[in-house]
């Protein structure tokens, strides 16, 4: 039985830990509260993040990131991504060399705009062929309540994301792969940013053209970053891009969508966040998303709109109305 040791005991976390024991793999969880790790081991639950669904026999959990770690095959780094680097620093040392590290993280960090597997080669010295992305439209508690979905496993060496899709394949997960890293990042970060435009717009009352018009639209913008990049067009158009997009869009278990609606609604950044112990990585990303865009000359104006929201510089009201009312000029779809 193959050890994978995952990185993060929240809801995605644990919902892709499931994946890998369907799978037919022993499972260590690193979770950073003692308390949490122990009712993983005792109840066989995770109560804090996905309370109610019982977890294999064959996941286990620490909070020692060395015991976590020893043995495994492969490694998934699931935390908030504004603390990847944070963490990274903590385990550089007991991660084992030469085996795969992967990223379930959908975020740019902030302040070097650097994407998630970039902060994840600086920190470990890790080279393009160890280290994959796994993105698409994955809502932690279906996946963990083992409804059918769908995923891209890419990573730049074929080898590498073909072996990582027979580790997490199971009867209800179907894993694809690309090389296409950049893409799948970008259209992961992005869309998280684009949910929150959406929840503002439910929160806020509109209706489907509103939504239908702030979801393809956000594609665009997330397709032109992606082109700036070099990414593979291609990719935005499957599950790691429309796919995962619509998903975070139009579910209330989406936690950027929700984090939208209640802005939306008239709740402030500190409130929603302060009544949650949920991470909606679009409230932190947007900004730094809007840089990258900035520094690339990428025009990205619900991206940016969404930041000037979230730092309380404009109303969602404000914001939607704005994104309609911009000067028409010819645009690509």
């Amino acid at each position: 039985m193959t050890k994978v040791a995952v990185f993060g005991a929240g809801s995605w976390g644990t919902a892709f830990a499931t994946v890998l024991a369907g799978a037919g793999n022993q499972v260590s969880v690193w979770g950073r509260r003692e308390s949490l790790c122990e009712a993983i081991n005792t109840q066989h639950e995770n109560p804090d993040y996905l309370p109610g669904i019982r977890l294999a026999d064959s996941i286990t959990a620490t909070h020692d990131p060395a015991a976590a770690a020893e043995g495994a095959e492969a490694v998934v780094l699931a935390v908030p991504s504004q603390s990847l680097r944070e963490n990274l620093r903590d385990w550089a040392d007991v991660l084992p060399s030469a085996v795969p590290l992967v990223s379930l993280m959908k975020g740019v960090e902030v302040g070097t705009t650097l994407r998630m597997s970039e902060v994840i080669a600086e920190l470990t010295g890790a080279g393009p062929e160890r280290i994959a992305v796994v993105s698409g439209p994955n809502l932690a508690r279906e996946i963990a309540e083992g409804q059918p979905a769908a995923a891209v496993v890419a990573c730049a060496d074929e080898g590498t994301a073909n072996r990582l899709q027979k580790l997490c394949h199971s009867g209800a997960f179907r894993p694809y792969t690309n090389t296409d890293v950049i893409g799948c990042e970008l259209g992961g970060a992005t869309k998280n940013v684009i949910a929150l435009a959406v929840g503002m717009a439910v929160g806020f009352g509109f209706g489907d053209n509103a939504r239908a018009s702030v979801i393809t639209r956000g594609l665009a913008e997330t397709a032109r970053l992606g082109a700036a990049l070099g990414a593979d067009e291609h990719t935005f158009s499957g599950l790691a891009g429309l796919g995962d997009l619509v998903a975070t869009c139009s579910s209330p278990l989406s936690r950027n969508r929700t984090f939208g609606e209640k802005l939306g609604q008239g709740m402030t950044v500190a409130e929603i966040a302060g009544a949650t112990r949920q991470v909606a990585e679009g409230v932190k990303s947007c900004s730094s998303i809007s840089e990258l865009a900035h520094r690339h000359d990428v025009e990205m104006p619900i991206a940016e709109h969404v930041t000037k929201v979230v730092a309380g510089e404009m109303t969602p009201k404000d914001m939607l109305f704005s994104l309609v009312s911009r000067s028409a000029k010819a645009e690509r779809w």
